[in-house]
């Protein structure tokens, strides 16, 4: 389960708005949960008498019990945040695509607005829905881009939440991936959730009233 006193990415999921999807009235149905972050810093004054980028990428991955799958903290050197960001959920997404099945439904908790609200947009695009308003990506992240639409296309449901990075859990995985590399080593695991139970709760305007309302 979570750590006490963490909110379980479930529970961040919940809570989150997902740019361009309307909420689902059940979203404890997403199977696993996928956090990540990516960092840069301009490291000035490098050998060489150049700027030397000096970040990370985080991802932490849950069912939707609260069980860990895995974490990742590892340097990188994107040109900038943007970049790195979209490296970090191409890496995470890599990494759940091989723990768990094709049919899982994925939650996604990203601290980027544009790319969350892009893989949205990459959803509704391939359910081939008449709304398709331009995605407007980095030219520096193309090919990260295509691996992430490549994986949002393997699952067989995914949607992103955008959260504040002072509640991702894989912000400081990001941004200091040489006090966290320990989580690299981490055995691998593969949580499969058990099937949720069906059980039909009214929404809160009928909750309270009769049988006869």
């Amino acid at each position: 389960m979570a750590a006490y006193g963490r909110p379980s990415l479930r529970d961040l999921f919940d809570e989150s708005p997902t740019p361009h999807i309307a909420h689902p009235p059940r979203t404890h149905h997403r199977d696993f949960y996928l956090a990540t972050d990516g960092s840069y810093r301009n490291r000035r004054g490098a050998v060489g008498g150049g700027d030397e980028p000096d970040g990370g990428l985080g991802a932490v991955i849950e069912t939707r019990d609260g069980e860990r799958v895995a974490r990742l903290s590892v340097t990188d050197s994107a040109p900038d945040n943007n970049v790195a960001e979209y490296r970090a959920l191409h890496l995470g997404l890599d990494v759940l695509a091989a723990r768990a099945p094709t049919d899982a439904r994925v939650g996604l908790l990203i601290d980027h607005d544009d790319l969350a609200g892009n893989v949205n947009q990459a959803v509704i695009d391939s359910r081939g829905a008449d709304w398709n308003p331009a995605v407007s990506v980095p030219a520096a992240t193309n090919h990260h881009w295509r691996g992430i639409r490549a994986r949002i296309n393997g699952f067989d449901e995914i949607r992103a939440a955008r959260i504040s990075s002072d509640v991702n859990p894989a912000h400081p995985l990001a941004n200091a991936p040489d006090q966290y590399a320990h989580v690299n080593h981490e055995p691998d695991r593969c949580v499969i959730p058990e099937a949720p139970t069906e059980e039909q709760v009214p929404p809160p305007s009928r909750s309270d009233r009769g049988a006869s309302d």
